[in-house]
């Protein structure tokens, strides 16, 4: 459980966020930052995730990849999915859920968690306020917090690898603007990890406003000092345990291990430093689907899992003995596939969650008073935060970030070009004489070429800087299509 310093400062949701399993040392001060250290590093393969070492690497002959074919299939339905999005959340919710259980195609997986969360909607509803929020010195209390914590978040991911890098710096303005959005609520420790995951797949905005929306609708008051919610959840994930695993249940009971104990950096960072990779991202695809009763079964299917039956238990009998266990997860357990099916198939949902809720708050009420924090109500998923929020078509409109010629002038070289085919039929002249006989019935206008087109383009207003995103030094957003 995490403690609070003097200062009101919140040092981490559990003294196991330091040198968890990512990390390269268990001491603060061996990070990845020298040049020396990322030199090291220099011949290491790099996954397809990024990752060029630690435990969440992925080795590639353990991977099972999808066909390109079904892969370009799936994204093509993503792309129609995102071009129509309120009317399929409206209409089709449940196709939606069932792609995002069979995975996001990693090319949208970005843009897909930022429509899922709402984020795209607070963005587009919000224009300049991160800019605004960036551009503000900050609190030097939390910014003091957030400085010490960069390093140690993926520190084998080549994005956070070099101390002060691109990704740190993004990670950092994400962080100190969500003290600035939030100041009643400020920093902590478990939201770092968050907005990494979410920096490697968007730019800062977008990572910001998503972050956001993880922090007020999917997880609303787990990072508020006191982590009443979170306690809350513990006790609320152990009754759910009782139905689930009755033989896990009465393990813990037995040696009085409390749910804060193991679950704390379960949920707070929705197991981001908990499963490998490819893991973490289907469990996020669903989490931001179907919001935190994916995090409660994945929590529910471990638990089950590793305490579950007689015969596991006899080397455990103890509570440190079942906390190591516990620490210690099976790698088979948290295979892709494997956890995704056992995931899917626990029968728990938002209604029993909620009816559970009220149970725990019930008694949290009579043995604590009334909780200090005052969170709003949590959001059960994309389609509750879709209908709870209101918005325009335009909010949701894909504004593209490549644009390859004016539709004025497109739509102006088409009909000049069917004008003279007509000609070219009639008089039978040949080709080479169609545009002197455009003179004569239309006012001349220059054959368009691509160059003549990005030209006018940059006299455009509405279109000046199109240019710049077909250069190499493009925008962070065209990164990400």
């Amino acid at each position: 459980m995490a403690k609070i310093q003097e200062n009101g400062v919140r040092s981490g949701p559990s003294p196991s966020l330091k040198g968890t399993r990512e990390s390269p040392s268990d001491k603060d001060s061996n990070s990845m930052g020298s040049e020396s250290e990322k030199n090291g590093f220099a011949d290491t393969h790099t996954d397809k995730y990024g990752f060029i070492g630690g435990a969440q690497q992925s080795l590639e002959d353990s991977i099972e990849d999808i066909p390109p074919e079904v892969l370009r299939q799936r994204e093509a339905k993503w792309l129609d999915m995102l071009n129509s999005w309120d009317k399929w959340m409206a209409k089709r919710h449940k196709k939606i859920k069932l792609r995002c259980q069979k995975g996001i195609p990693p090319s949208l997986r970005g843009r897909a968690w930022l429509y899922l969360s709402g984020g795209k909607v607070k963005l587009e509803q919000n224009h300049g306020k991160f800019q605004e929020l960036d551009s503000q010195a900050g609190d030097p209390k939390w910014l003091d917090v957030i400085e010490k914590d960069l390093h140690r978040q993926f520190p084998f991911h080549e994005m956070f690898v070099l101390r002060g890098g691109h990704g740190q710096q993004d990670l950092h303005r994400v962080l100190k603007a969500y003290t600035l959005h939030r100041p009643e609520e400020g920093y902590c420790q478990a939201q770092a990890p968050i907005a990494a995951v979410l920096l490697m797949h968007m730019p800062a905005e977008e990572a910001f406003w998503v972050l956001v929306q993880i922090c007020e609708k999917y997880l609303p008051g787990y990072y508020s000092a006191g982590l009443e919610a979170i306690q809350l959840d513990g006790e609320i994930l152990f009754a759910l345990l009782r139905k689930i695993s009755p033989v896990a249940h009465k393990h813990l009971s037995k040696y009085k291990i409390d749910p804060i104990l193991y679950m704390t950096e379960w949920f707070m960072c929705a197991f981001s430093r908990t499963l490998p990779w490819a893991s973490v991202l289907r469990v996020w695809d669903m989490f931001l689907c179907e919001g935190v009763k994916i995090i409660f079964r994945v929590g529910l299917v471990l638990l089950k899992l590793m305490l579950g039956s007689p015969e596991k238990l006899k080397a455990y009998q103890g509570q440190y003995e079942t906390m190591e266990l516990l620490r210690a997860i099976n790698p088979k357990y948290m295979q892709e596939a494997f956890l995704v099916r056992e995931v899917i198939e626990v029968p728990i949902s938002e209604r029993e969650i909620e009816k559970e809720h009220q149970v725990q708050l019930k008694r949290w009420k009579e043995k604590h008073g009334d909780l200090r924090c005052k969170s709003p109500p949590r959001m059960h998923g994309a389609r509750a935060i879709m209908e709870a929020e209101p918005h325009t078509r335009q909010d949701l409109h894909q504004a593209p970030t490549i644009i390859m010629e004016s539709p004025k002038e497109n739509s102006n070289f088409k009909k000049n070009k069917k004008e003279n085919k007509k000609k070219d039929k009639s008089k039978k002249t040949p080709p080479s004489a169609s545009f002197e006989n455009r003179s004569h019935s239309a006012p001349e206008v220059e054959p368009v070429t691509p160059v003549d087109t990005v030209r006018s383009l940059e006299k455009n207003s509405p279109w000046q800087g199109s240019r710049q995103s077909l250069s190499s030094s493009s925008t962070e957003q065209d990164t990400y299509l």
